[in-house]
């Protein structure tokens, strides 16, 4: 049993999921997710991300075992009520397509009973924040639209009546490389902003890396591990978590760590004309920075232009080793 507190958004206790007795594609899974946190569940295909993540809107239903939701007992609530308080947003992305993109996000506060002005201005707020405008977009059909158009609509629509979780079931996979990556960016901003619990599945191990705070890897319906993005990458559980985020890899480790975190050289002063990095980048980006400028060092500048000191490839490597023995650079 977990330790459940207020801050719990999401608890999973003893969660099992048998489709035949003795098949466990969910296996006694308990962790627990705070609230504002985005948590990323990864794993292979077929190791049980997606049925855990439908047993918290209750698509599908557990064999045995408890999900709290907000510290309630998702099984004590209706359905119906309990999915419309909860966002959810999936690869196939779900629009209706005799109905245009307004009528679409306007579907749950409809549903909730929202007066139609209130309904008119949320549908509005929506599309503005996700990048698709109604003035714009409001009165055409989704075949008329892209199909990063189409997904920006889905998480407008799931954001629409204001859920405090949201689940997202591979929502950026049928998207090509340069859209994915925008939205991936996107999802990113609006996480800034609004802060939800977020519980987000996918098999991209560079998309996890991006845009979790905790990573939930899982195998075989089992959580092998549940931890920050670079504990796993630098400390991974066993030899399969390893392979599978390829822990070895310091450039994966360099997109994890800020430049403000690492120790800037005492001892060197990079030249005036050599590149400037902002302290809020992280390591690979300077390394970028380095390759294309064919330098080894670079100036620290912070918000304001502002010299804060030297940062050289030997100090980023040290700290992307430090992260890997526990320590500090």
């Amino acid at each position: 049993m977990t330790n459940v507190t207020a801050d719990t958004a999401v608890a999973f206790q003893h969660v099992v999921k048998e489709y035949r007795p003795g098949q466990r594609v969910v296996d006694d899974v308990s962790f627990d997710v705070a609230h504002g946190d985005f948590v990323v569940l990864l794993g292979p295909s077929g190791c049980g991300k997606t049925t855990l993540l439908k047993t918290v809107n209750r698509l599908i239903e557990p064999t045995s075992g408890t999900i709290l939701v907000n510290g309630r007992d998702a099984r004590a609530v209706d359905a119906t009520t309990l999915r419309r308080g909860i966002g959810y947003v999936i690869q196939q992305i779900g629009l209706f397509p005799h109905m245009t993109v307004a009528s679409n996000v306007a579907v749950v506060p409809s549903l909730l009973g929202w007066p139609a002005e209130r309904i008119r201005a949320r549908v509005d707020e929506m599309l503005e924040l996700v990048g698709v405008p109604a003035a714009q977009f409001g009165a055409r059909f989704p075949a008329a639209l892209s199909g990063g158009q189409q997904q920006r609509v889905g998480l407008a629509r799931a954001l629409a009546a204001d859920p405090d979780i949201l689940l997202m079931d591979e929502p950026f996979g049928a998207l090509d490389a340069i859209e994915r990556t925008r939205l991936q960016s996107e999802m990113l901003r609006l996480q800034q902003r609004l802060h939800k619990t977020v519980l987000f599945v996918t098999h991209d191990v560079d998309e996890a890396i991006r845009l979790a705070d905790r990573i939930v890897v899982m195998r075989a319906g089992a959580v092998v591990q549940y931890a920050r993005p670079l504990d796993i990458l630098a400390r991974p559980a066993d030899a399969f978590v390893s392979e599978l985020v390829n822990s070895g890899d310091l450039v994966r480790r360099f997109a994890l760590i800020l430049v403000h975190d690492v120790t800037l050289d005492a001892h060197t002063t990079a030249p005036g004309d050599a590149p400037a990095i902002l302290a809020s980048s992280d390591l690979r980006a300077a390394l970028s920075a380095m390759l294309v400028a064919g330098v080894l060092q670079l100036r620290v500048v912070d918000e304001a232009g502002a010299a804060l000191g030297t940062l050289t490839l030997e100090r980023m490597l040290s700290a992307a080793h430090a992260a890997g023995s526990g320590g500090h650079s």
